[in-house]
């Protein structure tokens, strides 16, 4: 590829304590938690809402907030639902059994309402928000991984924006790309999905035939339709329809293969494919299931459903052996026991049972059970004042795909929020940061980290 050479003088800002860039889980989470400790903090999204994969993204089911009975994630996620529910936001039609909240399962929520709620967060907290606007590039000193600044772009044009300390929550890694941080880049990495919603849904007539709000005898089907040569894609490996408020529902299906999430013509032809993929999954259902055959398409996600792209090398990379072991650290910033969700990365049969036998049959946590994600994975080796929160955070593949949801996303985007204003405070930088502060900064905000030894400098392998 030609090289051009760019050259301008852009207008430049100053006076913010903190840059957030992405307004998904993590980044709403890190705006809302710095901006409560008193910094000045400036929030950009690249879409025109907030909520990311919630809103955007219209994955409407939120994930538990805990296990077996035992809670495990609060602080920001639980004041989150908490008001969502008061709102009125998970309401609709819930089965008989979940009338009320209930954090140990799989809500469904309005994606409208989680909007509107998000932007009252940040009003109240005075964070500066700005939509339509995108990081493409920053100034970075690489050899401590001290930020200086970052440029925006948007209808505008171009600015220079001067902080203390960035939280890249991009969801690609964006940020921490332009300042030289080194990934992991899988080589085969999990297809995403374009999620949709669908309007029409009988939940009252469909309720005695869900378990655990997947179809009864959905895989049985799902088989006979590839048999019968259905699909452009012999996908075993539907998720399918899920509850969502009212009478819409949740569309979950159609894995787009071979996609590059970190390639924009990739992932263009994506949205199209995926598209296409939403209504052909709609005739599946509405074919060969009576109960879906009135439902219609209302929306497909203005943003594609990216399950995994980059992940940054930290100072701590959470491995499957600390999965298996229910591994817990002094330094942890987030507790988690959801099971390895790794999709399928082809068609074939022995990937889907391969997916099969992980999801379904081995990798299980039991009541009481689970492993600590330690403060580490969301610092860049050696990083001064930059942080990554979210699904791009130092982990391997399985943990990743343990890790990936939104509410833990919520709860380590806190926790970066507050080790962010606590390094400008103490005049820590990331990678020396008082951990033992942190920790007991984050349970004063609601966190639930339970560890009886606490340490002042992080876990390193």
């Amino acid at each position: 590829m030609k090289e051009f050479e760019f050259r301008r003088m852009i207008p430049e800002e100053d006076g913010y304590d903190v840059v957030v860039a992405g307004g998904g889980p993590a980044g709403c989470a890190a705006a809302v938690t710095a901006s409560r400790m008193g910094a000045k903090v400036l929030l950009v999204e690249a879409l025109g809402c907030l909520g990311g994969a919630g809103t955007s993204g219209l994955v409407t089911n939120m994930g538990q907030l805990g296990h077996g009975g035992q809670m495990l994630l609060g602080g920001f996620v639980r004041e989150l639902e908490d008001v969502l529910y008061e709102r009125g936001y998970f309401t609709g039609y819930v089965p008989s059994e979940r009338k009320k909240l209930d954090y140990f399962v799989w809500q469904p929520f309005s994606p409208e309402g989680l909007k509107l709620v998000l932007d009252e967060f940040m009003e109240k907290a005075k964070v500066e928000v700005r939509f339509f606007t995108q990081v493409i590039d920053a100034q970075c000193d690489f050899d401590s991984l001290s930020v200086k600044g970052v440029v925006l772009s948007n209808v505008e044009g171009l600015s220079f924006v001067r902080a203390k300390a960035f939280i890249d929550c991009t969801g690609d890694a964006i940020l921490a790309d332009k300042c030289g941080v080194e990934f992991d880049r899988p080589t085969d990495p999990m297809p995403p999905t374009l999620m949709a919603t669908l309007a029409g849904t009988n939940w009252e007539k469909i309720e005695p035939n869900l378990v655990e709000g997947q179809i009864k005898n959905q895989q049985k089907v799902v088989d006979q339709a590839v048999k019968d040569g259905f699909f452009t894609f012999p996908d075993r490996h539907i998720p399918g329809i899920f509850l969502s408020v009212g009478n819409l529902a949740s569309l979950n299906a159609g894995h787009i293969f071979n996609m590059d999430a970190l390639n924009c013509r990739s992932v263009s032809d994506g949205m199209v494919m995926g598209r296409r993929l939403v209504q052909e999954y709609l005739r599946f259902f509405k074919t060969y299931f009576e109960d879906f055959k009135d439902v219609e398409l209302a929306a497909t996600a203005s943003m594609m459903g990216v399950r995994d792209s980059r992940r940054i090398k930290g100072e701590y990379c959470l491995c499957f052996e600390d999965y298996q072991n229910r591994r817990k650290f002094p330094d942890q910033i987030c507790l988690n026991a959801q099971d390895v969700d790794l999709h399928v990365r082809n068609c074939s049969e022995e990937e889907y049972a391969r997916f099969h036998e992980e999801f379904f049959e081995t990798y299980h946590y039991g009541p009481g059970e689970y492993f600590g994600i330690p403060y580490g994975v969301m610092v860049p080796k050696g990083s001064d004042n930059l942080w990554v929160a979210g699904r791009t955070v130092s982990c391997d593949m399985r943990v990743h795909a343990s890790i990936r949801m939104m509410p833990v996303c919520y709860t380590l985007g806190q926790a970066a929020g507050a080790a962010a204003v606590q390094a400008i405070e103490k005049h820590q930088k990331a990678c020396e940061l008082d951990t033992e502060e942190l920790v007991l900064n984050l349970r004063k905000q609601g966190a639930i980290l339970p560890q009886e030894e606490l340490s002042k400098t992080m876990t390193r392998q």
